[in-house]
């Protein structure tokens, strides 16, 4: 189990992401003070290295050829942008006009936010998946999301907040994200191999960029106290609707993957891809998106929630349809 949750992301990273949070508490002015040096400019640079890099890594040829198997790509498509907003989108009537609704929205955000790359394949790797159709929805996802996401989130953010500027927002997509995407592609003839070989290294960047954002993000929040509000209770019980938003989702892929007819693969890829979601989209977008710095601290808990349980459910799944699998080989 240890191997398994590491190799899908459940290592240090998320230990050091709970750090961070502590030493935003402890020392918010480190994530706030603009000298010597600017994390939040770091931060804002960061985000487009990391976009640039994923885009050396993807291949235009494979996701080419990753089009053939189209139906798989729509469900997993759909239950990532569509299905997911429209279980959140009822809740709002409940929280709107009340201290616990910026959490709603950071759930609402969540649910737009496109699927995972590494969390996803390696699930799909251990229970006997489809492996290509699984990378290239996770990849094909994460573009689309650039898109999709700020369309989603301008539904509410430009009706309840007076800094939201959807065509400054996506200026900055444009910039920051599409831009350097677009030229890792376009580069990948030359530079992709290289982007292969240090693949790890380029890794270690990413989750350094992400804890630099959740440290200036919560660093933010927690100086302005904007969590006054929240009792420890409120986050056992956001963890809680995570658990049953994720076991919601994966269940209704379960019973859409039988009513079109996918094989076991193709069923396992679907489900564990579409159940799940970006904690590095999540965390590098929400530097555009939300011109308020004070309130992405909060925005920012329920994909940080989301992302650890999604890791443990999974990981036991996967390990419960890998042992299946090996008894019906074996005849059992």
């Amino acid at each position: 189990m240890q191997e398994l949750l590491a190799r899908a992301g459940f290592d240090w990273f998320l230990l050091a992401m709970v750090g961070m949070i502590g030493l935003a508490y402890l020392w918010p002015e480190g994530g706030m003070d603009r000298e010597p040096i600017s994390l939040g400019d770091v931060a804002n640079y960061g985000v487009s290295l990391i976009f640039f890099f994923y885009g050396l890594r993807l291949s235009p040829e494979k996701l080419r050829a990753g089009l053939s198997n189209w139906r798989l790509h729509l469900v997993v498509q759909f239950a990532t942008f569509l299905l997911f907003p429209l279980l959140i989108m009822p809740l709002h009537s409940l929280f709107a006009g009340t201290s616990k609704e910026l959490l709603w929205l950071g759930t609402f955000y969540l649910a737009a936010l496109p699927s995972t790359v590494s969390s996803s394949v390696v699930m799909v790797s251990i229970a006997g998946g489809n492996i290509p159709a699984a990378i290239f929805n996770a990849s094909i996802s994460s573009l689309i999301g650039v898109f999709l996401t700020p369309l989603w989130m301008g539904l509410y953010l430009a009706t309840g907040s007076g800094n939201f500027d959807m065509g400054q927002i996506m200026g900055k997509l444009v910039l920051q994200v599409l831009l350097p995407v677009t030229l890792g592609i376009v580069l990948h003839r030359f530079w992709g191999g290289f982007a292969e070989r240090y693949k790890k290294q380029l890794r270690v960047f990413d989750q350094i960029i992400i804890l630099i954002i959740v440290y200036t993000s919560f660093s933010e929040s927690f100086a302005r106290d904007m969590f006054s509000s929240y009792s420890v209770l409120d986050i056992l019980l956001l963890g809680m609707l995570m658990l049953v938003l994720f076991f919601a989702v994966y269940g209704i892929l379960h019973v859409v993957s039988r009513l079109f007819g996918f094989n076991r693969e193709n069923r396992i890829t679907a489900i564990f891809c579409g159940s799940k979601k970006s904690l590095v989209h999540g965390t590098v977008m929400s530097k555009v998106l939300f011109p308020d710095a004070n309130m992405v601290g909060i925005i920012l808990l329920p994909i940080m929630l989301y992302h650890a349980l999604q890791l443990l459910a999974s990981s036991v799944i996967a390990q419960s349809l890998a042992r299946r699998a090996g008894l019906e080989a074996k005849g059992e």
